[in-house]
Order: structure tokens, then C-alpha cells, then sequence
């Protein structure tokens, strides 16, 4: 999954939101970096991508997309289920995507004197673009797989990966709509787990 599906997933809890936020740019002893609760979020992180990895309907997303975009239809399944979590947020929070991104920025910067280096430069980006919500347009991701066309090594072809998914909207919303529902209570119930080694519930 994408931020904007790691920041939902840490439920509202804000050292861990840190911790499932940054969780694919830290590496080494997370207990000697980071608090008790923003390494939570870090394991939490590396659960839900596990969990999406294994996942059947995940996977037959995948299949669906391999023939026209091989290796890279994982990274394409991602940014996919992030924009219709931003396109159907409503569906899933009282709180606006707009007002929700702003207080996942102004957290996250917060925290800076301990956020990784590497992940300060795509952050500044995510916020002046407002990465968050403009996944939940086609023109943003758009402008997000597009650009990473140009970063990869081969010739992936994600920037056809928006005109596909406007030809398959229905499909592909329905493989989000059913995983999403596994996830969030995988992911409840194992915040819930992790918590429970340092005796918080």
C-alpha cells in the first residue's frame, strides 16, 4: 500500500501514524532510533505490506495488469488502491481528505529532528503537491506515475498505467473495495498485537 493507506491503517494514533508513514526508509535498530510507539508504526508498516503482498484479490489485481506492465504491476496496484481510498474517503472518514492531509503534514513535520534524510525530499514534494489528495484524481496520478517512468531503469510503461485504469475503473475498484476490508481488520487487530508486548492493552 501507498501513505495515504498507511497513514488511515495506524488509526489515529500519532507516533505510530510516524512510524507506518516512514516505514520504507529506515533500516538497522529501530529501539535505538525511535520511540516505543513510532516503532510500532514501523513494524505495523512492514505487516500491512506483507499481508498485501500474500493477499489473493491483491494478486489477481497483479495478474490482470502483468501482461501490459510486468514487474512494475505491483507498484501500479499500490498507487491504484490509494486513489480510490482518496476518491472514496468519505466512505471510510467523517473528516475531509483535505483536512485530513493537512494534519498528516503538520504531524509528520513535527517530528522532523527525527525523520530519515532520505525521506525528507519526497515528503517536501508530497506536501506542496498535497500527494494525499491529488491521488484521488486522475491528474495526480497521472503526474505521479509519469514521473516515475522516468526514474526506473527499464521501460516500465506506468505512464500508461491511469488511461488502464480508466478502461478497467470498475474492476479494479471492486478489488479494492472487498481487500480494503480484510486490511483495515488485519491491521486493527494487529496494532492491537503489537501494542500488547509493551502491555498497553
Amino acid at each position: 500500500m501507498n501513505f495515504l493507506a498507511h497513514a488511515y491503517l495506524s488509526f489515529d494514533q500519532p507516533k505510530v501514524l510516524v512510524g507506518n508513514f516512514i516505514g520504507d526508509f529506515v533500516r538497522g535498530n529501530l529501539e535505538v532510533q525511535f520511540e516505543r510507539d513510532i516503532v510500532t508504526g514501523i513494524m505495523l508498516h512492514r505487516e500491512i505490506d506483507s499481508y498485501t503482498d500474500k493477499h489473493p484479490l491483491v494478486k489477481e489485481a497483479q495478474k490482470v495488469l502483468k501482461p501490459k506492465f510486468a514487474r512494475y504491476s505491483s507498484v501500479i496496484t499500490d498507487m491504484y488502491f490509494d486513489y480510490f481510498l482518496s476518491k472514496n474517503w468519505e466512505n471510510y472518514s467523517s473528516e475531509s481528505i483535505d483536512d485530513y492531509a493537512q494534519s498528516v503534514y503538520e504531524l509528520i513535520e513535527s517530528e522532523r529532528d527525527i525523520l530519515p534524510v532520505k525521506f525528507l525530499r519526497p515528503f517536501k514534494y508530497m506536501r506542496d503537491e498535497n500527494w494525499l489528495k491529488s491521488y484521488g484524481t486522475m491528474y495526480g496520478i497521472q503526474r505521479s506515475f509519469t514521473g516515475m517512468s522516468y526514474r526506473t531503469s527499464f521501460d516500465s510503461k506506468m505512464e500508461l498505467a491511469p488511461k488502464f485504469l480508466q478502461e478497467n475503473h470498475d474492476l479494479f475498484e471492486s478489488y479494492f473495495e472487498r481487500f480494503f476490508i480484510d486490511l483495515i481488520n488485519f491491521s486493527k487487530n494487529k496494532l492491537k498485537q503489537l501494542h500488547k508486548r509493551d502491555g498497553k492493552l
